[in-house]
């Protein structure tokens, strides 16, 4: 099922409506984030759509990085007709395996739900959490 989808770091394909209603609507992290807000984080990050061989949107990751010492993987989703079928593996197996992120010292990311799809891929979590801070404004 797999080889009927493919992965684009191309932005013009992203579909900003689709990615925003899944955010805003269905996502437990991003719920009411704005159209604005979307488009914003597009704009400001490194993209990943995912697509069917008819060009439709069905996946998306965005990532935030200085391509040096630290990548923040973030907004992470496979539209819910499409899950079950391997499309989230095939999409953390795309990010990890860019050359740039292997010369990143860390990839961090949040999840409630999903660690065992994560941890396929070497995340753990993370060493000493407690030197870990962060400053929250909403």
């Amino acid at each position: 099922m797999q080889s009927n989808f493919y992965i684009s770091r191309d932005k013009t394909k992203l579909d900003v409506n689709f990615i925003h209603n899944y955010l805003s609507e269905q996502s437990y992290w991003a719920k009411g984030r704005t159209l604005e807000k979307v488009k914003l984080s597009i704009e400001n990050s490194l993209c990943f759509g995912v697509y069917d061989n008819d060009n439709t949107q069905v996946g998306f990751a965005r990532i935030a990085t200085d391509f040096v010492t630290v990548a923040w993987l973030m907004d992470v989703f496979i539209d819910e007709q499409y899950q079950g079928k391997g499309l989230g593996k095939l999409l953390i197996e795309f990010i990890v395996n860019l050359p740039e992120m292997k010369e990143v010292s860390g990839i961090g990311l949040k999840t409630l739900d999903a660690q065992n799809l994560y941890k396929q891929f070497g995340f753990d979590n993370i060493d000493n959490p407690e030197i870990w801070m962060m400053k929250k404004n909403i």
